[in-house]
């Protein structure tokens, strides 16, 4: 294939991928084969009424070969040619009520999990967050103006169902504040055998009887759980919200009552630099319209990005390039304990003249009466 400049729709930078085979008379039926990507239903529900209009669309305007879903969200249709293209958008956008998504240097089409809608572990309504900021942020989805690309990813709990912690560069991961309950009777249920581990997931074949020492407090990453006079133990403070115990033993462990999301940032596959999970920028905050304190982050991430960022650069490499001291300043967000992934491995410590008492400039006699040599 080979890259025959900017090819979309009136008035949108973003949604179509220009296809262009660079030998079109050896090939002709692929000559042009442009890629258009459909913004997706929140949590990629359908009837099945609206999945056969999309089918039919794509057999009369195109090659009837779509990727349900692309591998970090949209609805793909694969292979147009340019004189379609318009007639799909309109028909998308007029009969079906849906919109082409991200595509380009911009930001990329939201994408979430089954959330609230079906899952019992959904500490925010993921459906509300993404629809409300893809809705908010239309000009960025269709008018590319940043660097690279940018994703927003929604995960309503720590299972983290659309991996966002892996390939968001905001991925903003449902947790909770305050204790996780603990149904003693049901505890002692699973240790006798009445209820199946893991919500009988593995029942396919005998793994002999369930030990929940094995299977669950020894595999705890922060060791804070024990057994104590016949009774389950946990000392939340330590708990970093894995989810594993409560995976295992579903009817004994819930996810607590005071719920929020923790917001990432910086997760990237390798492109230009290696592979990056997300960092932790804030480490709780609640999910209540309007969302006033996300956007004001969003944002502050986005002016700094688009200014210091170079051509091609994620905002997890310039973090990396810069230092997460430069998006702390960004975001106006104060340094967190909980944002420190690693030790530090650079001795240096930079400091600005104006925290610096007295400034650079100081009398070095009046100095070495205090630092004698």
């Amino acid at each position: 294939w080979k890259h025959g400049g900017i090819v979309g729709v009136f008035g949108y930078g973003g949604g179509v991928i220009g296809r262009y085979c660079d030998q079109p008379e050896e090939f002709p039926g692929v000559a042009h084969f442009h890629t258009m990507r459909i913004n997706q239903p929140s949590g990629k529900f359908y009837t099945a009424d609206y999945l056969r209009k999309l089918c039919d669309l794509w057999d009369f305007r195109g090659s009837g070969v779509t990727n349900m879903h692309g591998s970090t969200g949209d609805i793909i249709f694969l292979g147009t040619t340019t004189p379609q293209l318009e007639e799909i958008f309109y028909e998308m956008t007029h009969n079906y009520n849906q919109d082409l998504g991200g595509s380009g240097s911009n930001l990329r089409t939201p994408s979430d999990c089954i959330g609230s809608a079906r899952c019992e572990y959904a500490c925010y309504d993921t459906h509300a967050l993404c629809y409300h900021l893809t809705q908010e942020y239309q000009d960025e989805l269709h008018r590319p103006a940043f660097p690279y690309k940018f994703k927003f990813k929604f995960d309503g709990c720590p299972n983290c169902c659309v991996a966002s912690i892996t390939r968001a560069d905001m991925s903003y991961i449902g947790t909770w504040r305050d204790d996780i309950p603990i149904d003693q009777e049901a505890v002692q249920a699973y240790i006798g055998g009445e209820i199946p581990p893991n919500a009988g997931a593995f029942s396919g074949r005998d793994w002999g009887p369930f030990d929940i020492q094995k299977e669950v407090i020894d595999l705890c990453p922060t060791e804070c759980m024990w057994m104590e006079d016949n009774k389950l133990m946990i000392d939340n403070k330590e708990c970093n919200r894995c989810m594993h115990c409560i995976n295992v033993m579903p009817r004994a462990l819930r996810i607590g009552e005071d719920r929020g999301l923790s917001i990432l940032v910086g997760a990237k596959a390798p492109i230009l630099d290696g592979a990056q999970m997300g960092s932790m920028l804030v480490p709780f905050v609640k999910a209540e319209e309007p969302y006033d304190e996300i956007k004001e982050i969003i944002e502050g991430i986005w002016d700094w990005w688009m200014e210091e960022g170079k051509n091609r650069e994620r905002l997890g490499e310039l973090m990396k390039r810069q230092g997460f001291q430069k998006l702390l300043e960004a975001t106006g967000l104060k340094p967190d304990p909980r944002m420190v992934s690693e030790p530090r491995s650079n001795p240096y410590i930079f400091w600005k003249e104006e925290e610096v008492e007295g400034g650079w400039t100081r009398d070095i006699n009046e100095f070495r009466k205090h630092h004698q040599r």
